[in-house]
């Protein structure tokens, strides 16, 4: 027999966003602590994940002592890493060691335009995948123009008929062999969501060649034999790799 009381079962999966922050990038060392608007880099990032309240709490980890000053002077929370990790989810795993979590949000600290429905939307395939089968997703973003297809600092994926990635490169993926034909394009979007044990997973592993290649970490996924699942946003978020790429965020700003 059924009780009258009404029992309501809570969602207790617990999802944090951790964002991998070092001031030594090889093409734009210091663009973290460089402002847009009345904001460091680092600091819009962090507010913008913060203020989409997707998540239970989130982080900066670094092994920047400016960028963990500028983090704490706004209240923010950092986690202080002490090791040269090869790319950003490295840096994730060490950060989230002592941590409780279900889903590690890793987003990139150059993207400052993150929204939230985008990784709203990246979240969901979590909570839809009640097998727990998806250890690993991330977002793309349809590129139209053909300077950015061109472009090696913008990262393109190409994926299967469920969105499972393929490839990701810096070089013009797929193809267009026959000009005629129609393709689509997809950016990369920095964003990458972890169930903690595949995070710990990938961490382990270690770079691998095609990753060192190409100088794209999620590609170390794939070489691994496992699966990661891109969210297609429309969302025209973008990286800053370069200084042109922060006077394009300050007129955007503006």
């Amino acid at each position: 027999m059924i009780n009258d009381d009404i029992c309501i079962i809570k969602n207790t999966m617990k999802i944090i966003s951790i964002i991998p922050a070092r001031y030594n990038s090889k093409r734009f060392p210091g663009k973290l602590l460089e402002t847009i608007g009345d904001e460091s880099v680092i600091e819009k990032t962090y507010n913008s994940v913060l203020n989409t309240s997707l998540f239970e709490k989130v982080f900066v980890a670094t092994d920047s002592l400016s960028i963990k000053e500028k983090i704490l002077s706004i209240g923010g929370d950092v986690i202080f890493t002490k090791k040269n990790h090869i790319c950003g989810s490295d840096r994730v795993a060490e950060a989230s060691i002592n941590l409780e979590a279900d889903i590690i949000v890793n987003v990139q600290a150059d993207e400052p335009f993150i929204d939230k429905k985008s990784l709203s939307d990246l979240i969901k395939i979590y909570k839809d995948d009640t097998k727990e089968l998806i250890g690993m997703t991330s977002l793309m973003s349809p590129i139209k123009k053909s300077n950015m297809i061109n472009n090696p600092n913008i990262v393109k994926v190409v994926v299967d008929n469920n969105n499972f990635a393929l490839y990701f490169s810096r070089a013009k993926i797929p193809f267009n062999r026959d000009e005629d034909n129609r393709v689509n394009y997809f950016r990369h979007i920095g964003v990458y969501g972890f169930r903690r044990k595949s995070l710990i997973e990938f961490s382990n592993n270690g770079e691998t060649p095609l990753e060192k290649s190409e100088k794209i970490e999620c590609i170390r996924q794939l070489e691994m034999g496992r699966k990661i699942k891109m969210v297609k946003t429309n969302i025209s978020s973008f990286s800053i790799d370069e200084f042109s790429d922060l006077l394009k965020a300050k007129k955007l700003l503006n």
